[in-house]
């Protein structure tokens, strides 16, 4: 065995170490709190984990509702989604009927409106309450880390790569306006 033979066992060993280094650095790295329960897609049967299926992005949550004045921001989470989908960013909506029954339909409903008015293809999840004291999961962890319950539809909540809660905006904030498009292309 010459000394050539001995440099290249150590230069494997060497990146074995690292790479079983960099593997367990990855394992430990645990999901956000924020995010880490599962949810239903809409009109399905398929739950995921919202921090496993999400995790290292930068995640818009919005409240939405079909039958309502600001329904038409549909077009403008959309377009958000669209445009920045490819660099890391998603939209995630949760459709709700806590605020005077503006979103009455059964979930099938709600996603045939969705897809064919607007033609959603951000991810939107099981029909859920929003209010606190009976809000789902994701609201209530978004109280938890300072932002308000919802008031009405379309609040929108923006979470960090790190699964951190960065700003929220009222319904009345559009999904293309300056604020909300500066703060998702500095976390992207």
């Amino acid at each position: 065995m010459g000394m050539r033979y001995v440099k290249s066992v150590l230069l494997f060993l060497g990146l074995t170490t690292m790479s079983l280094s960099v593997t367990a650095e990855t394992a430990t790295k645990s999901c956000s709190s924020l995010l880490d329960f599962e949810a239903r897609r809409l009109a399905g049967n398929e739950v995921v984990n919202l921090c496993h299926a999400y995790q290292g992005q930068v995640i818009l949550v919005v409240n939405t509702a079909s039958k309502c004045g600001f329904t038409s921001q549909y077009e403008g989470l959309e377009t958000l989604y669209r445009t920045y989908k490819d660099r890391g960013f998603v939209v995630l909506g949760f459709p709700s009927n806590d605020f005077a029954n503006q979103e009455p339909g059964n979930e099938q409903e709600i996603q045939k409106f969705c897809r064919l008015t607007y033609a959603v293809e951000f991810p939107l999840f099981e029909k859920v309450r929003v209010k606190k004291g009976q809000a789902a999961p994701i609201f209530e962890r978004l109280a938890l880390a300072g932002a308000p319950y919802p008031k009405w539809n379309f609040y929108k909540y923006l979470i960090d790569r790190n699964g951190k809660l960065v700003d929220h905006y009222i319904s009345t904030t559009k999904p293309d306006s300056t604020k909300v498009i500066k703060a998702i292309e500095r976390l992207l």
